[in-house]
């Protein structure tokens, strides 16, 4: 995805920790062999796309981070309010080009490729039913 191999080594350790109540910027810069400073960066960037959360222990300065159980339930809703915005974006852009011309065109296939996106995909959905079948066999 074009990231980091820190935040590759931030994300990866993230994903198998069983470390209760999160794991420590500390901790992942000793893991990822990085600096604290990259830590911060990169686990900033992870929360930005959905991966990773910064929580908080009581009576404790320090900033812990986790990745939800089903880290890939929420990037599939965050991509679906992403394209939700683009194709908002692109409807309102599309009443200021002249209808027949190529920017029209360009734009009204913006909007409808996305449309068609959120339509047909139902990703979330899809992903939440199969997830339930899945733990109904256990």
């Amino acid at each position: 995805m074009g990231s980091s191999r820190i935040e590759g080594r931030i994300a990866a350790y993230l994903m198998v920790s069983d470390a209760p109540g999160g794991v420590s910027a500390e901790e992942l810069a000793e893991a990822a062999g990085a600096s604290r400073g990259s830590v911060s960066t990169y686990t900033r960037s992870l929360i930005a796309a959905g991966f990773v959360r910064l929580v908080r222990r009581p009576d404790d300065r320090a900033h812990y981070y986790v990745m939800d159980e089903d880290v890939w339930g929420g990037f599939l809703d965050k991509e679906q309010g992403y394209l939700r915005s683009q194709r908002d974006l692109a409807a309102r852009a599309l009443a200021r080009t002249s209808p027949g011309g190529p920017a029209h065109q360009r734009v009204r296939n913006t909007r409808d490729y996305l449309s068609w996106l959120l339509d047909v995909q139902q990703l979330p959905r899809e992903w939440r039913r199969f997830k339930a079948e899945r733990d109904a066999g256990r």
